[in-house]
């Protein structure tokens, strides 16, 4: 079966629905926006207009083209209401039973026609779908926050979702600004998969010694060409919300030991060392900026030049090639599990995260060869979280199967 997409649903009208309505109704598809709390839905409906002339102003688009958006919106007042709509997407609280229990009432409102797409980030759509009649035409629609800003959108296989339902999906994607990229229906799918090593290895390295969290960023920055450092970055998430995250991909994935959660990140948590939001974590938060500026180096990164390296810390060129040798290692157990294309693993790193490349570009920087001798060197000291992919061992033999 083929679909045709013109109407759009969406359910949830909170930060990630309203964006995604947003970005719907600028694609030039009449947009319907539901929400089961009728406050939920009138602050996002007052939202919307709201975020369209922001992006007036920041020339993201014209007057003219937010008039229209805005025209193409309308509120479903109940899930009833969405009848008729091509594609829906569900962009409720990462619940597996309420989203069970959604999808089940809008299959039964909207019909066999209509595409049902997740935007769930953590949860198996395999089992969401897991009562939908025709569960072919269910798929993973998962975007980025802010939907509006970040272009990059997966669209994620179950065994039964048809190509005719993902190809419609894709579609609809593209007229709505994104970057669709192709993702099984795996843990993470493939870019909060991909992102594992940089926060997990940069525990790892901390709790080793091989350099102090600041550090650690400045060679990130610096070294890596990465926007943020990872403690940064755990900060701003939030030690407490990426924790969670970390113990569900390990629960998920078979508790392999390169996915462990930290036991650092562990009792931070636990002393209320949350980051941003609680004033303090890797860094302390108060009236001021949280570290020094970076010096200017004139140095592009990423690279893992040693004399350049040098020159930001002693210890750059160690952090560097231990981060990256293992984001080519996750990347490598990625490509062996076929859940996405390498061109879209790249893609989804360099436009979900703002990494400066792919993990299999980065494996191409830091060569197979050299990434196996040190995770081999490492794993003698630390353990199987430094296995190395069958995939990555073969590429250092030479073997190009």
């Amino acid at each position: 079966m083929s679909w045709g997409v013109e109407r759009i649903g969406v359910v949830g009208a909170g930060t990630m629905g309203a964006g995604i309505a947003q970005v719907a109704c600028l694609g030039g598809y009449e947009t319907r926006l539901h929400d089961p709390v009728p406050e939920a839905l009138e602050q996002g409906l007052e939202r919307l207009p709201e975020a369209l002339a922001k992006g007036v102003r920041r020339e993201l688009w014209s007057e003219a083209e937010a008039d229209a958006a805005r025209a193409r919106l309308s509120p479903a007042r109940s899930v009833a209401e969405l009848a008729g709509c091509d594609l829906v997407i569900e962009a409720a609280p990462e619940d597996l039973k309420l989203k069970q229990e959604l999808f089940a009432t809008l299959a039964a409102a909207c019909g066999p026609e209509a595409i049902l797409a997740t935007n769930t980030s953590s949860l198996p759509v395999t089992a969401i779908a897991a009562d939908v009649p025709q569960p072919d035409r269910v798929v993973g629609m998962h975007f980025f926050n802010p939907p509006a800003l970040m272009k990059l959108v997966e669209v994620v296989s179950t065994e039964r979702s048809s190509k005719g339902a993902l190809d419609s999906t894709a579609e609809a994607g593209r007229r709505m600004g994104r970057t669709p990229i192709h993702a099984k229906d795996r843990p993470g799918f493939i870019a909060n998969r991909l992102a594992r090593p940089f926060s997990l290895e940069s525990l790892r390295m901390l709790e080793d010694g091989v350099a102090d969290a600041p550090t650690i960023d400045r060679a990130c920055r610096l070294g890596g060409g990465f926007r943020m450092g990872p403690f940064e970055l755990l900060d701003l998430i939030g030690l407490d919300v990426n924790l969670s995250v970390a113990r569900s991909f390990y629960r998920q994935g078979g508790e392999p030991e390169r996915w462990r959660p930290s036991e650092t990140q562990e009792r931070m948590v636990g002393e209320g060392l949350l980051g941003r939001k609680s004033g303090r974590g890797f860094y302390a938060y108060g009236d001021g900026p949280h570290r020094e500026p970076d010096p200017e180096l004139g140095i592009e990164g990423p690279t893992l030049d040693s004399a350049e390296l040098a020159r930001i810390d002693p210890a750059a060129e160690a952090v560097l090639t231990r981060l990256l040798a293992q984001i080519a290692n996750e990347a490598a157990f990625a490509l062996e599990e076929d859940v996405g294309a390498p061109d879209d693993m790249d893609t989804a790193m360099r436009l979900g995260f703002n990494w400066p490349l792919g993990p299999v570009e980065m494996t191409g920087l830091i060569g197979p060869e050299r990434a196996v001798r040190l995770l081999d060197e490492v794993r003698a000291e630390r353990g199987e979280a430094y296995l190395p992919a069958p995939r990555l061992t073969l590429a250092h033999s030479g073997d190009k199967r």
